[in-house]
């Protein structure tokens, strides 16, 4: 498998045709996507600190969202770019980051096809983002392709089964028209990410479990109707039966982790981490 030739990049830098309905939909969380972010924080801290930059090293966030985790890897001093699909998300990115110096870089760009040199990058990081590309193999060729020989990177991954898979299951029964792509899940199986990105980088995986706290189950439902965009789309276009009948198996998903403060969801999610061959 070759990891030097680039992808073509769309004309303007923005999503692959098969990726342009998934930006659409990601662009509908805008600025309150960075709450979706806050909500599993820890899981990007352990990215982060796990990728631990040194200051002035060149890092790529793909698939930025909000920018979060392209502002951990600029408080550790190193000079970052992040990339995402939806340009929306890429507005509030670059708003909330406006205060850090030296600027953060963000470029709207497909993680398929990257506007970046063979080698560009010393560090690649990717939270809960990079997963979501519609063509895995193309994905991971070009995570591969711009870090530099020796360089390292940081995944953080949803496991393939448990909490995630079940929210997701619940969005995917609601969704008409849903995305004709492997799942995104699939990159939580350790032989699978190896599968993707084993010629190009020396692996190893860390499991880890995120923490989310809510108010209760209502909480729950405002939080992700405001910013996750998946979610928003649905709730957008289902009629009022369905839309009521979905709301009930959202709520009765976060009911089942209630505590005596309001809820406690946890969700398990991998890190991969890799050091380029």
């Amino acid at each position: 498998m070759s990891y030097t030739t680039a992808t073509t990049v769309p004309e303007g830098g923005a999503a692959l045709p098969h990726n342009a309905k998934s930006a659409a939909t990601w662009s509908l969380g805008g600025r309150a996507y960075d709450n979706i972010s806050f909500g599993v924080s820890d899981a990007l801290a352990h990215g982060a600190q796990r990728l631990a930059p040194e200051p002035g090293e060149r890092v790529l966030d793909v698939a930025t969202g909000t920018g979060w985790s392209a502002r951990n890897m600029a408080r550790m001093g190193a000079r970052v770019t992040g990339v995402d699909i939806a340009a929306d998300l890429l507005a509030a990115a670059r708003e909330l980051s406006a205060h850090l110096e030296p600027a953060i870089d963000f470029h709207e760009a497909d993680a398929e096809a990257l506007p970046f040199e063979d080698g560009a990058f010393d560090a690649v990081i990717s939270t809960f983002g990079v997963m979501f590309a519609g063509d895995h193999a193309a994905a991971a060729r070009e995570l591969a392709r711009v870090c530099r020989p020796g360089g390292r990177i940081a995944l953080i991954v949803w496991a393939p089964e448990g909490s995630v898979q079940e929210f997701l299951g619940i969005i995917g029964r609601y969704n008409p028209n849903p995305p004709p792509a492997a799942s995104p899940l699939a990159w939580g199986e350790p032989d699978h990410a190896t599968a993707l990105l084993g010629d190009a980088f020396d692996l190893t995986f860390e499991p880890g479990m995120n923490d989310h706290y809510l108010g209760g189950v209502e909480a729950a439902w405002r939080w992700y109707a405001a910013g996750f965009g998946p979610m928003r789309a649905l709730i957008g276009a289902l009629p009022p039966d369905e839309l009521a009948a979905f709301k009930q198996e959202i709520d009765a998903f976060h009911a089942g982790y209630r505590v005596a403060a309001g809820l406690h969801v946890k969700r398990e999610y991998l890190a991969i981490l890799g050091r380029r061959k």
